[in-house]
């Protein structure tokens, strides 16, 4: 399916700076995995599938964590639908949802833990949770640690 011509000049400018890797949530909740130890790989191929990407792997444990951007994989909470184009967006995120179901259920089928989260929320219980889905027996890391994380609640 081609796209359609953005519908003004500040919707493209503004679709084209879009990251798609390295957010700021990302960002926060790798250094906080980091700081705690844990290492891991960044934005991998999804084993079997080599199109498709993990935010962050763990392959030894086969643990697959993904942060989801609510607009772009229809956060049930703040999933928004454009006006312009509104027939093509739907369509577009329809198939982001069914792919990433299709994601998690390879991954799954292989024998992989996928965690999947959205971008509302907070890095540091992200980071809380894939380290106790790591280190289920592991004391959590120091909470005063974590109030250094930008975009963080205390």
């Amino acid at each position: 399916m081609s796209s359609p011509a953005a519908s003004s000049p500040s919707v493209a400018a503004r679709m084209s700076r879009q990251a798609s890797r390295d957010t700021a949530q990302e960002l926060a909740v790798r250094r906080l995995l980091f700081r705690w130890g844990l290492r891991y790989r960044v934005n991998a191929k999804v084993p079997g599938l080599p199109r498709r990407t993990v935010d962050i792997l763990f392959p030894g444990p086969k643990v697959a964590v993904f942060l989801d951007g609510c607009f772009w994989h229809g956060c049930p909470e703040h999933a928004t639908s454009p006006k312009s184009n509104a027939e093509w967006w739907r369509g577009k995120l329809d198939r982001n949802v069914s792919r990433d179901l299709d994601t998690t259920r390879h991954l799954a089928e292989d024998g992989w833990t996928v965690l999947r989260f959205w971008e509302h929320e907070p890095p540091a219980t992200i980071a809380r949770t894939v380290w106790t889905r790591l280190r289920p027996d592991a004391p959590l890391p120091d909470p005063a640690a974590d109030a250094a994380v930008p975009g963080d609640l205390p």
